[in-house]
């Protein structure tokens, strides 16, 4: 067996795993018990996404799936970034709420 053929198989071992990780995180984003805990799952998806397209760029040998990589993490980081965001103005609206119903 060559060590090429140890290196794609390590490859294509870290993508399964990977999958499975995604799959685990998929459940967690529609389970679980807080939104935070969304927000997370969701975040943590995309990461191991982009991790994935990495390593089938080294796979494939084709050096456009880095450029894909490096938008889908953009892409990714504003998707959490703007999830946060209404997160934080729904949770402050609850709260100011809840202050004047005390009143």
């Amino acid at each position: 067996m060559s060590a090429d053929a140890i290196y794609q198989g390590i490859l294509m071992g870290c993508m399964v795993v990977l999958a499975i990780l995604i799959l685990i995180s998929i459940i967690r984003s529609v389970r679980g018990p807080k939104t935070a805990d969304r927000i997370i799952a969701v975040n943590m998806i995309g990461t191991m996404t982009i991790v994935i397209i990495a390593i089938l760029s080294i796979y494939q040998e084709e050096d456009y799936l880095t450029d894909v990589c490096l938008i889908y993490a953009m892409v990714s980081f504003l998707a959490v970034v703007v999830l946060t965001k209404v997160y934080t103005g729904v949770y402050r609206e609850r709260k100011e709420k809840e202050k004047e119903e005390k009143k």
